[in-house]
């Protein structure tokens, strides 16, 4: 195993010419650590396993298109989160709750959901206004969890500038959101 090797300088070396020991040395060190981020997010041992999988399947079918634009483990972490993410998502979106549970909670929540409904609107038509970059960063902040610090790197920034335009696209948006409401 090509253990001395960084990930990057593994992904080089070894894609091309040796695909499946590439595959196996990345394996190998990022498989407890995507399975204890899966389980966490999941709190389920069985799906931690199966999306961890899944996530390893999605990784090396995208391998060769790693750019290095951040390190191997973050982008193989963001992966591992958004795939997560998704999934949860998806399996929130088709639960089914027994029919009466449904109708007692529906009358009451129609309001509070439409009044939802609108705030998300405002909300994303606020976003609409960012600059592409804005709108990235904000993404990769909040929807995909990068700390600041991988934002820092992804970016080649210090985090004090990373800190500095998430805080000024908040403001963005919280100003055109004010102005929406009147306030």
């Amino acid at each position: 195993m090509h253990t001395s090797l960084t990930d990057e300088e593994t992904i080089r070396q070894l894609l091309p010419s040796q695909p499946n020991q590439c595959f196996e040395t990345l394996y190998s060190r990022y498989v407890n650590k995507v399975y204890r981020r899966c389980l966490s997010m999941t709190k389920d041992a069985e799906k931690a396993e199966d999306f961890t999988h899944d996530i390893f399947l999605k990784v090396f079918s995208k391998l060769d298109a790693f750019q290095e634009r951040s390190s191997f483990s973050t982008w193989l972490y963001s992966i591992a989160f958004n795939y997560c993410s998704d999934q949860l998502r998806l399996a929130k979106r088709f639960s089914f709750a027994p029919m009466e549970e449904g109708i007692n909670q529906a009358l009451p929540d129609l309001q509070e959901a439409q009044l939802h409904e609108e705030t998300v609107l405002v909300v994303k038509e606020a976003i609409a206004t960012l600059s592409v970059n804005e709108r990235t960063l904000l993404r990769l902040k909040y929807e995909d969890s990068m700390s600041i610090n991988e934002l820092a790197e992804l970016y080649n920034l210090k985090p004090s500038a990373v800190k500095m335009r998430l805080k000024r696209s908040r403001e963005k948006v919280q100003q055109f959101c004010a102005q929406q409401y009147g306030h």
